[in-house]
């Protein structure tokens, strides 16, 4: 039986990533912020995160082709979704889960340097 790929795989991450600002921006942080955070994430500098945005890359591919996916990511824990996303298996959908915790944890208030896990 083949699975049907979750639709967050096929979503282009150009369509996803003004929302992620519009969080960001209603919690009075800023589009910098957020793309400081996608970038230390995925290791895409903000030349290269603007091309995946004009290229409409889906967002598997958004993060098969990441540069380098940070080491301290595997430091991300809590809960996004009702998942843990510790215990997410698909590395795909983890990463994904990921992005989405620090978003809310920018939109929450939390200082960068901890959101950054320095």
């Amino acid at each position: 039986m083949i699975m049907e790929k979750p639709r967050i795989f096929t979503t282009p991450f150009a369509g996803v990533y003004p929302f992620y600002i519009q969080k960001a921006e209603k919690k009075g942080r800023s589009k910098t912020e957020v793309d400081a955070i996608i970038c230390w994430l995925t290791g895409y500098d903000l030349l290269t995160l603007q091309q995946q945005i004009d290229n409409q890359t889906d967002f598997e591919t958004f993060f098969a082709q990441a540069p380098l996916i940070n080491p301290n990511a595997s430091k991300i824990t809590g809960k996004i979704c009702g998942h843990r996303v510790e215990e997410i298996e698909d590395k795909r959908m983890q990463a994904i889960r990921w992005l989405d915790k620090l978003i809310d944890e920018l939109a929450k208030g939390k200082a960068m340097e901890k959101i950054l896990r320095e």
